[in-house]
């Protein structure tokens, strides 16, 4: 009886103070084992037990050879402040060697298997080798159409946009006629002046009409719409020429001071770069681009204003929906082909003027009414559209 309470005291020390054993690593080791680890020690006693009463052999309970050995250790005694406990066991478990074990990296009774390293196994596997090989072996042209078949584009993009210049030629709008590039192929003045022009009109079209900047054009050209003139000239009057624009104090003051520098720094031209007219004040990124392809006849990037803005967001031609005309331009220009970004802006700010602006689009007239997604979710304008735009002459 002593002696089967000193083995069941040492079971439970060898479950929670082992270092190479857990409860849990223990009991799942006898349970693959289909035998009880205090049942064998127990026949192990037994047996024993018989042998030193002068029990045969044949009598004791034989054990399974599938059960591993246990070598008990006794080792030395530790001090501490706690209460004094039996010495420690060393627990040394030693398979047969006619039993298959596990693999040597993992304990037998472990279910989760050790980790090894991803990369290796990455790098080792042949359906990842093949990839890479079928990659590299592609030709420079095949490559590029990889990448392009991959590209993000909308749905019926080159349908709608077929559609919007049919629409674009029946009707056509203010920015036809009245827009900021129509000052290019002015040749009553030098090409500097004509360049300067375009600058001056682009400066005053932000959140404005047209017809309305169109008007300002002609009053400020009939005073003398030179870099020289515009610096002599006092901002208050500047601001009467100009007043129906909007903003016209800070645009005034804008004018004024950009025509100062390029004075200084250019000889009275404008930059030829994206850089050099971003440093003009009241110059953003839509005017710098619309003037490099006005100007200068140079396409450096795509346009965006609020009917381009506005319209790409309700066609769905950006991935997701953009708060700021530049996270459009961003977007767009990911994925429109480059031939295109010349003819966009001219495109979707006459399409936006006409048929579809802010509030109560023209969608019972508009051609992509079948494949819009934004049909009907803003209103829809049961007014005919005013087919003919007259340009009334202006007199200063």
């Amino acid at each position: 009886m002593f002696k089967l309470l000193h083995f069941r005291q040492i079971i439970c020390k060898m479950e929670t103070k082992s270092p190479y054993f857990s409860p849990k690593k223990t009991r799942n080791f006898v349970k693959q084992q289909h035998v009880s680890l205090k049942a064998s020690l127990l026949r192990k006693t037994s047996t024993a037990n018989g042998e030193k009463s002068g029990l045969s052999s044949s009598t004791a309970v034989p054990i399974k050879s599938t059960v591993p050995e246990i070598k008990i250790e006794q080792l030395a005694p530790t001090t501490s402040n706690r209460k004094p406990r039996q010495s420690r066991k060393q627990i040394k478990v030693e398979s047969s060697p006619d039993r298959a074990g596990p693999s040597p990296t993992c304990f037998p009774g472990e279910r989760t298997p050790t980790k090894r390293d991803l990369a290796s196994l990455v790098a080792q596997s042949p359906s990842k080798q093949s990839a890479r090989i079928k990659i590299e072996d592609k030709s420079p042209l095949e490559a590029e159409a990889s990448v392009k078949q991959a590209k993000w584009e909308p749905d019926n993009w080159r349908q709608i946009l077929d559609n919007i210049r049919q629409m674009r030629q029946m009707m056509p709008a203010p920015v036809d006629t009245m827009g900021c590039d129509q000052f290019k192929d002015d040749q009553t003045v030098p090409a500097k002046i004509r360049r300067y022009h375009t600058l001056v009109s682009l400066m005053l079209s932000s959140q404005t009409k047209d017809q309305v900047n169109f008007e300002c054009m002609q009053r400020l050209r009939k005073h003398g719409l030179t870099p020289e003139n515009v610096v002599a000239t006092d901002v208050a009057v500047l601001e009467k020429l100009i007043y129906p624009v909007s903003f016209y104090k800070n645009k005034a003051k804008f004018i004024k001071q950009s025509s100062q520098i390029l004075l200084d720094s250019y000889d009275g031209d404008i930059p030829d770069t994206i850089d050099g007219l971003l440093k003009l004040p009241g110059v953003g990124k839509k005017m710098a681009h619309l003037c490099m392809r006005s100007a200068w006849n140079v396409v450096t990037g795509i346009g965006v204003d609020t009917h381009v803005h506005r319209i790409c967001n309700w066609l769905q031609w950006v991935p997701k929906q953009t708060k700021t005309p530049e996270d459009t331009r961003v977007a767009l220009e990911k994925w429109l082909p480059f031939e295109l970004w010349e003819e966009v802006n001219q495109l979707l700010v006459g399409f936006g003027q006409t048929i579809c602006p802010a509030t109560n689009p023209y969608c019972n007239e508009c051609l992509n009414a079948t494949i819009c997604p934004a049909k009907g979710k803003h209103g829809i304008r049961k007014t005919p559209i005013k087919r003919e735009i007259k340009v009334e002459e202006l007199e200063f």
